[in-house]
């Protein structure tokens, strides 16, 4: 229940209660209760407070006094009956309502917790292929995008914390087919997925933990939630995608070893070379980082012992915005032909694309992938024109989703 209605819910008894107190102070009795003028305050109190269940009958109508004063009591006469008729039938269309019921009958189903982008692709990825009962734990159950889960998706949206142990049961979590944590603090994920596991031990190859800090997931990998649950990161699944589903191919048509250029190198740059270590070293010649903090985020790569490989590699310092960086670039190797392959990753899309069409005059047999955050039909449309690659990181992550986890119970 929301706080605001919880105070009005307290505030409208407490009024009614008032208003036939006051009455009663003020010289009100009834025909039944001619003595209630020269009690004392409890006794008013009481009968005010009775007004809730027998609504005056035991009392009989207000008289004496003034108008004004009869008029309080009146009002309190008809508004204690009516707010207690109009609890108790809130209580039982509750009691009775559809999703109530639903959820008390929930078996196999899905919890989502947390609302955002990464929910949204997740849900329309799962309507894709099934119809599977979907529980979204949200912090705002009555926001705009809990109605878009409920009608679009057909989701049961709800509001609590299923780390504590009432809200566990009455979410039904145990029978849950998976559980996925897309809570927006990474840490929260891991304490959420350990309280859990401290109610269920058994559950944790079902519960799926997104972790948006790289560096902390890899730092995270030897715990024992780590290893229980499965963790992932959305750029991960996304850069996966991008190398398995376009970048490799690149590299079968081409006839020598490939040089690959990754402008920007943050959490989707590092998985996405992290990825060509995985699958695709021996395609490599050289591979160009650029980044404005590109030296640093190479070592922290490095550190966990993620992007190192047979390749080639140089690393340079710098805005992919600035023509001395690319001049570098050209430099430290040739960047003709169709063996040359652009990421542009960046999170700025305009910078991506303009820099896209630069790349295109100046390299025109070159492979060029431009990074969008959400789908464009005008990136898309201007990719068709210049032969460039656009990629939308929500429909990575959404045409990348595991199988499994589409699936119910």
């Amino acid at each position: 229940m929301d706080i605001r209605e919880y105070q009005w819910r307290f505030l409208i008894p407490l009024a009614i209660v008032a208003c036939a107190l006051i009455g009663f102070e003020l010289g009100v009795s009834t025909t039944e209760r001619g003595d209630l003028v020269d009690s004392g305050l409890l006794v008013k109190a009481y009968y005010s407070l009775s007004l809730f269940v027998v609504g005056g009958v035991d009392l009989g109508t207000p008289v004496g006094g003034s108008a004004f004063a009869r008029a309080l009591v009146w009002f309190a006469y008809f508004a204690a009956p009516a707010f207690t008729a109009s609890t108790v039938m809130s209580a039982l269309l509750m009691a009775f309502a559809p999703a109530h019921w639903a959820v008390r009958r929930l078996r196999n189903h899905i919890v989502i917790v947390g609302d955002g982008p990464l929910t949204t692709s997740y849900l329309r990825a799962l309507r894709s292929s099934n119809k599977t009962k979907v529980m979204v734990v949200s912090s705002n159950p009555d926001g705009l995008l809990a109605d878009h889960y409920r009608e679009d998706f057909g989701a049961i949206v709800v509001a609590g914390d299923i780390s504590q142990q009432h809200c566990f049961k009455r979410l039904r979590i145990e029978y849950a087919a998976r559980v996925f944590l897309f809570e927006e603090s990474s840490l929260a994920c891991y304490e959420t997925a350990s309280a859990l596991l401290a109610m269920k031990p058994d559950m944790g190859e079902r519960i799926v933990i997104h972790c948006s800090r790289l560096r902390f997931m890899r730092s995270m990998e030897n715990t024992r939630v780590a290893q229980q649950c499965f963790t992932f990161n959305a750029y991960h699944l996304a850069a996966k995608g991008l190398v398995r589903n376009r970048m490799l191919q690149h590299f079968k048509e081409t006839k020598s070893e490939d040089v690959v250029v990754i402008a920007g190198f943050g959490r989707f740059g590092q998985s996405v070379l992290e990825e060509l270590k995985a699958t695709a070293t021996s395609e490599l010649d050289t591979v160009i980082v650029i980044d404005v903090d590109a030296n640093r985020r190479v070592l922290v790569a490095e550190e966990q012992d993620k992007v190192m490989g047979s390749y080639r590699r140089e690393v340079l310092q710098g805005d992919l915005t600035h023509p001395e960086v690319w001049a570098k670039a050209a430099n430290a190797t040739n960047l003709e032909g169709d063996s040359t392959l652009f990421v542009l990753g960046t999170g700025r899309e305009e910078e991506n694309l303009r820099t896209a069409l630069w790349l295109r005059r100046k390299y025109p047999q070159a492979t060029i992938i431009a990074r969008n955050n959400n789908t464009s039909r005008f990136a898309n449309e201007l990719g068709r024109e210049h032969d460039i690659i656009n990629v939308s990181i929500l429909e990575l992550v959404e045409s990348n989703i595991p199988a499994q986890w589409l699936r119910g119970g």
